[in-house]
């Protein structure tokens, strides 16, 4: 069972003072860091951020119980709300340093409900009569006021990625209004009604914010709606409702998540996945919005896998030596005391722990039998790459090897992923000098995610493996690698000559000649240089690879010495003289970089064979078999009488 755990608490939580009578705990969403309130902070406030590095501890005045407590970005200042009429500030830059002084909402008989930093200087105070956007002057203890706007407020939310602030109004409360802050700016956005299942009589809120969440998937701020239903023949229970809020235009219901049951819910976002939490069955789901069930204007999802508990976790005891041999204590998974936050966040406060929340893909690949829709899955995960590369070779190898359909689907969507990083890249450089001489701002590089499996990838982890697998049957070898280059063709890739290589190399292995000879006439096999090179190695297994070889350099308009060069390269010296030969060169070619090649193959009669070719070459010439200074072969004269004698060079000859 625990290879079908795909969700997991983080191995290295955050750890801090466990809620208690002294001890009061706070979350700060935009930050993510835990404050650790004793006393009213008398006998010390601890902030634990995301990582260990940033610790912030710290003593202030006991002046009454704190509601709510948050750093501004950088921890420069700290504002802490005591009661609901005014927001105290503490300075923390270095110049500055503990500098107090407080503001009080400006609205006359509003109650401030809280407070959100969105700027390291810039905080809006919600109160149940509206906003207030405020500037912070930290070197004069006091702050401006920006703008304000009055409206009736039940509750407010804050997505700290978007600086987008969210206000439930009206009597039901579900009448929600955006704000958008940006560098000292406060823009509204149009207001939108989220739909009841059913409204009291008389009218009284309807909507809470436990079922309300602003999240960011796939780029897009939604805001999620957790709608109970009572389970019913027609109805078959709770459904989550994603609205898409745009930063211009109207809020749209977008997304249905079924989740089939009822009870208590907690909701995540991990790598774009929706997670939702069921307390009575310890169970999650996974939903992913870019797995369309239907097509249309709402679409609707089921759960992407079975749903499955979080992987167990265990608490790892803390204490004096002798203490943490003991057996760490298995956590309570799903507890009634777990706080869940945006976006992956999962906080214990009687445990002292927050754990971010993540999938596991490995388990996903036993589950998810469909693997065209496994790979669309897979493709949009964060760390993917490894786990596609094994899917592939086990589609190839196996008891789950798959068959060439299924294999090709694969191939396509990796392909697909592939070409549009291949044309984002190319297109890049375009976009930034077309911006540049417009005055536009800069274009952000491609970024190459893990999803961009590209040929070196399936060659190296992938097909070059499968080639070599004595158990597979090598038509089915063969029809895999056509299979990915005919997918690389049909997205218009320039497949790479080592792909071919491992073609004609896998038909060398079996003895399909018939097959290579076929393959390159109809140009299947695209000519390259390096294909020519590797035709010309086979001459002595399959003689007419050398003359095929000459015809595909000849059709890659290669120029003729560039082909020597080649091959001398690869030791093919024999096969260079009998091409030079053959376009009818071999009156213009260097006699001493053939004779660097012979030498270095170390063969003596090759050697011998060369030199000789060069002797009668001079003699037919020049009507003397010696080499000329200019030829610079004096190195390989000495060599020659040395391996074979004086006597062995050739003498002149009367014309």
């Amino acid at each position: 069972m625990s290879e079908e755990h795909y969700l997991e608490l983080c191995g290295n939580p955050v750890q801090f003072e466990n809620a208690s009578s002294v001890n009061n705990v706070f979350f700060d969403e935009a930050n993510k860091q835990v404050f650790a309130v004793r006393s009213g902070g008398a006998t010390g406030v601890v902030v634990k951020g995301p990582d260990d590095k940033s610790t912030v501890a710290f003593r202030m005045d006991d002046k009454g119980e704190v509601k709510c407590i948050k750093f501004s970005f950088g921890n420069k200042i700290l504002a802490v709300q005591r009661t609901s009429k005014s927001v105290e500030f503490i300075n923390f830059i270095p110049d500055l340093l503990h500098l107090e002084y407080s503001q009080e909402c400006k609205t006359k008989n509003a109650s401030i409900l809280g407070f959100c930093w969105t700027n390291w200087n810039e905080i809006v105070f919600i109160t149940d009569q509206g906003i207030e956007f405020y500037q912070v002057l930290p070197d004069k203890r006091s702050l401006k006021l920006q703008k304000s706007q009055s409206i009736n407020v039940n509750w407010y939310m804050y997505c700290p990625v978007t600086s987008v602030i969210l206000l439930s109004t009206t009597v039901l409360g579900n009448v929600l209004q955006p704000f958008f802050f940006r560098s000292g700016t406060m823009s509204k956005i149009s207001k939108f009604e989220i739909e009841l299942p059913g409204v009291s009589k008389p009218a009284k809120l309807s909507l809470s914010e436990r079922d309300i969440a602003m999240v960011t998937i796939y780029g897009q701020l939604y805001v999620r709606y957790l709608k109970h239903h009572s389970r019913t023949l027609n109805n078959p229970g709770a459904e989550v409702i994603l609205y898409h809020l745009p930063r211009d235009g109207t809020c749209k219901k977008m997304h249905v998540l079924k989740l089939n049951t009822t009870g208590k819910f907690a909701l995540n976002v991990v790598d774009n996945l929706v997670v939702v939490h069921h307390q009575s069955s310890q169970t999650s789901m996974i939903f992913d919005i870019k797995l369309r069930d239907t097509e249309g204007t709402l679409n609707i999802h089921q759960p992407v896998l079975p749903a499955r508990s979080i992987h167990p976790y265990k608490i790892p005891l803390t204490g004096p030596a002798a203490v943490t041999t003991a057996t760490p204590v298995p956590c309570e998974l799903y507890s009634s005391t777990w706080s869940v936050f945006q976006p992956d966040i999962i906080i214990s406060a009687s445990e002292g722990y927050l754990w971010y929340l993540q999938v596991k893909l490995q388990p996903v690949v036993n589950l998810m039998k469909d693997k065209g829709k496994l790979m669309d899955f897979l493709l949009q995960r964060r760390d993917c790459k490894m786990v596609i590369v094994s899917v592939c070779f086990q589609l190839l190898n196996g008891s789950d090897k798959g068959n060439l359909s299924v294999i090709a689907t694969v191939f396509d969507k990796l392909n697909q992923v592939y070409k549009e990083y291949l044309e984002a890249e190319q297109s890049y450089p375009v976009a930034v000098e077309t911006g540049q001489s417009r005055g536009n701002p800069a274009q952000k590089r491609p970024v190459r995610t893990q999803a961009v499996i590209d040929q070196s990838d399936m060659y190296t982890h992938v097909l070059s493996v499968f080639t070599e697998k004595k158990d597979v049957s090598h038509k089915f070898i063969i029809a895999v690698l056509m299979e990915y280059i005919r997918s690389l063709n049909q997205f218009q890739i320039t497949v790479q000559h080592y792909l071919y290589e491992l073609v004609l190399k896998t038909l060398v292995h079996h003895n399909l000649f018939y097959m290579l000879h076929q393959f390159l006439q109809y140009h299947v096999l695209s000519d390259s240089k390096p294909l020519a090179c590797l035709l010309l190695s086979l001459e002595s297994t399959y003689p007419p690879a050398h003359q095929l070889s000459l015809d595909m350099l000849k059709r890659l308009s290669t120029a003729n010495d560039e082909i020597v060069e080649v091959l001398l390269s690869k030791q093919q010296v024999l096969g260079a003289r009998r091409f030079i030969r053959g376009v009818g060169g071999h009156d213009n070619i260097s006699a001493r970089k053939f004779l660097d090649a012979a030498k270095q193959t170390r063969e003596e009669m090759l050697f011998y064979t060369i030199f000789r070719f060069f002797e009668q070459r001079n003699q037919r010439l020049r009507g003397s078999p010696h080499f000329t200074p200019g030829e610079h072969c004096e190195e390989h004269v000495a060599y020659f009488k040395q391996v074979f004698g004086e006597q062995a060079l050739m003498k002149p000859t009367a014309s």
